[in-house]
């Protein structure tokens, strides 16, 4: 009889405390309290960073569902000329394109979609480590609202850690699943998700390494286990056939080596430290980070605290602390290796998988491992919930359009060259003398970055500087192609009166932007002045099958040559 009041008390819901409290619907809180903190959102538009290449650069390439496809076989910001390989986050902006087109608040409720899915997903996770429920339900409502990860959600480009989140998870789930009961569904969803990881973000490489600590050194099973050998074989299965796949898109590949590396990480070293202070002390958040900006004592502070909280448990696993440690780590180390050349801010939306392992190890803090009630435990982490759900909406606001977002990042890294110069162009009608200092002073930081060279010859323009302005518009074409070069390049050979070279680069200007109705007049007056009639019929085909107006003297000046 005792034997049977004890199995039936090991069956009971883990949600069920000693005390009576019992956790119900925790999925739909966490869900309830995403959107609360989030509605804001729901009223923001873009930043102009990235968000203006995913969705208006790429409008006519997101408004043919049959590019579904051929997102496979591109890169993600130019079809061969990249080394980023993210298909199924082309997808996402194309699918999402359909339903949303050009407004803004489409694209901020699937982010916050996501977010719910991964934030869900998160929760399971951590009961399947074998957390408590209400550890569990804390853990994940303290990832939901945090405000270092705001920038997930409110960036629309920052779903791209948000996908990667919930396909990481997922696969991180069936691994478990499979080690535990062997069934050959769990292994097929766990490749599954683990090659939509992969062609969501390449930093989906340390999901295996985290499945492997999470199987081996938090649940304790044998690493030579059958099972375990046999998702082994899988993972690097899967491994070759994104390999594959990305080969045959033919992108550029990184030519990245060791030493380069090697620099890198002692470089964003100092990150990791910024980073752990942003988790625990999220007040000096920034929506353009680098490393040189941003203070490094509350990282210091955060490390005691951890320490602290720690030491005052006395129901602590080691083995749990540890191992959340190596996840953090793991999860974290692509944007500690990554050059500085092809990046060097340090975006705090990449702690959304990291923040994993952190959360292990605050499982094991005097946090939840102490004597209080479940009621109580829930209802004094809410007052820290509800601080941080106050930073978090402020910040959210850093993201409602491009000056604030550009001011922002100016104010909080003002050695960022090209924060700097983004700022300075999104204000000229504003301030234009501000403006354009701000632009030289940014062209004096750093003449070889992205883009700088470009907005300094757009200066010399408005300064009636053209025969200046030419040779930064050359020297951006030489750095980062950037399409607006040929809009510019092509006004200034016009003043020359060369033509041909005029023609040339807006040919090139509307293959990247093809429903510009100036470049395709100006193109069209072109043909007509060199008299090539075929091409001149042609452009006026081509602008009207785009929509496009046609200037009426000059298309019977096309059909007279």
């Amino acid at each position: 009889m005792a034997k049977q009041k004890k199995q039936a008390s090991a069956q009971q819901p883990i949600h069920k405390a000693a005390n009576g409290f019992v956790l119900k619907y925790p999925a739909l809180w966490l869900i309830l309290a995403i959107i609360v903190v989030y509605i804001p959102a729901l009223n923001l538009g873009f930043t102009e960073l990235d968000d203006k290449i995913f969705i208006n650069e790429l409008h006519t390439y997101n408004e043919n569902l049959s590019n579904l496809l051929v997102s496979f076989q591109r890169g993600v910001f130019d079809p061969t000329h990249d080394i980023y390989y993210r298909p199924l986050f082309l997808n996402a902006m194309l699918l999402n394109y359909q339903l949303s087109g050009d407004s803004a608040m489409g694209y901020h409720v699937i982010n916050i979609v996501f977010h719910i899915i991964a934030v869900v997903l998160l929760f399971g996770l951590l009961k399947k480590l074998k957390i408590k429920e209400l550890h569990a339900f804390i853990l994940s409502l303290f990832f939901a609202i945090h405000p270092v990860l705001s920038q997930a959600v409110a960036w629309i480009p920052g779903r791209n850690d948000t996908l990667l989140a919930i396909f990481t998870i997922s696969f991180l789930i069936s691994t478990i699943n499979y080690t535990e009961q062997g069934k050959p569904k769990w292994l097929v969803l766990g490749a599954l998700f683990l090659l939509c990881a992969f062609l969501t973000k390449e930093t989906a490489i340390f999901s295996a390494p985290v499945a492997f600590v999470l199987i081996v050194f938090l649940l304790q099973k044998n690493w030579l286990d059958k099972r375990n050998i046999i998702q082994y074989a899988i993972w690097l299965l899967v491994i070759g056939i994104w390999y594959i796949m990305r080969a045959n898109a033919s992108l550029e590949h990184s030519m990245v080596n060791a030493s380069q590396i090697q620099v890198a990480f002692i470089k964003h070293l100092p990150e990791l430290i910024q980073y752990l202070g942003k988790v625990i002390l999220p007040f000096n958040l920034s929506v353009f980070p680098i490393v040189p900006d941003t203070v490094i004592y509350y990282g210091i502070a955060a490390i005691i605290i951890i320490g602290l909280l720690l030491y005052f448990s006395k129901e602590k696993n080691d083995r749990v602390i540890w191992g959340g440690l190596i996840v953090f780590l793991l999860f974290l180390l692509p944007a500690l290796i990554v050059p500085i050349t092809l990046n060097d801010q340090a975006f705090e939306h990449r702690l959304y998988l990291p923040m994993i392992g952190i959360l292990l190890v605050l499982s094991q803090t005097i946090w939840l491992k102490n004597k209080l009630t479940d009621m109580k435990l829930i209802l004094y982490s809410c007052i820290l919930f509800g601080v941080f759900s106050v930073i978090n909406v402020l910040h959210q606001q850093d993201f409602n359009n491009p000056i604030t977002f550009w001011r922002r990042a100016y104010e909080s890294s003002p050695h960022s060259a090209y924060a700097t110069m983004m700022y300075g162009e999104r204000i000229v009608d504003e301030n234009k003398p501000l403006a354009f200092s701000l632009v030289r002073k940014s062209y004096e930081m750093d003449s070889t970055a992205k883009y700088i060279n470009y907005y300094y010859g757009a200066m010399l323009v408005s300064e009636d500087s053209i025969s200046y302005a030419e040779r930064y518009f050359l020297k951006e074409k030489k750095i980062s192609d950037f399409f607006e070069c040929d809009m510019r390049l092509a006004q200034i050979y016009v003043t020359k009166n060369d033509f041909p070279t005029a023609e040339r680069y807006l040919e090139s200007y509307i293959h990247k932007d093809p429903l510009n109705p100036m470049a395709n007049n100006n193109l069209l007056l072109i043909y007509v002045q060199q008299k090539e009639k075929q091409k001149a019929l042609q452009q006026i085909k081509n602008m009207g099958t785009n929509g496009l107006p046609v200037n009426y003297q000059i298309a019977q000046q096309a059909n007279s040559l």
